[in-house]
């Protein structure tokens, strides 16, 4: 018989942040955050792009947040099996674990006080991506180091979640292989 605790397990295997920083090595590592990303199929084209971009992990809230679904999967088209799914209960504090690790913290924020292009992800780096509609929390906002911005020049003035991760994350790509 199926418990109801097997039926809303995740698909795929969840790390434990405190082992993944432990084993996490090389000088450049991109992890991307979600915070309260809460779209099955923004969660999983972010992970896609995450993917494609070369990041080692995806750092999500056991609550606020998508789970990992039938949904999140076919978004991802193949993607949530080539990196590393950390869910956790208190991004703040995971954040501070980054920290820990010598990562560097950027927020994307469509008010963040730097164009994307003039921040340094050259070396251990999260990448923060908030809610669709009310961005990084404050509480999680206060962790980021800084707070990058996508310049929009039209009359649309902001993008899909998952439009600006990837934008964001194809910033970190080529800083990395400069």
């Amino acid at each position: 018989t199926l418990s109801l605790q097997t039926l809303f397990r995740s698909p795929l295997p969840l790390v434990d942040l405190n082992t993944w920083t432990e084993n996490v090595s090389g000088s450049q590592s991109l992890v991307v955050v979600l915070d309260s990303i809460e779209d099955p199929q923004n969660f999983g084209a972010i992970a896609r792009s995450s993917v494609a971009c070369g990041a080692t992990a995806i750092i999500f809230g056991k609550d606020r947040s998508a789970p990992i679904s039938p949904a999140v999967l076919k978004a991802a088209t193949g993607a949530m099996e080539y990196i590393d799914l950390i869910q956790v209960t208190n991004l703040p504090r995971a954040l501070e674990t980054l920290k820990k690790a010598n990562f560097w913290v950027a927020g994307l924020d469509a008010e963040g006080e730097r164009i994307i292009w003039d921040a340094d992800f050259t070396g251990r780096t999260v990448l923060v991506i908030g809610n669709e509609g009310k961005g990084i929390r404050p509480l999680v906002r206060k962790k980021c180091d800084y707070m990058v911005h996508i310049p929009i020049s039209g009359p649309i003035s902001s993008l899909n979640a998952s439009v600006s991760a990837a934008i964001a994350l194809m910033e970190c790509v080529r800083q990395q292989h400069l």
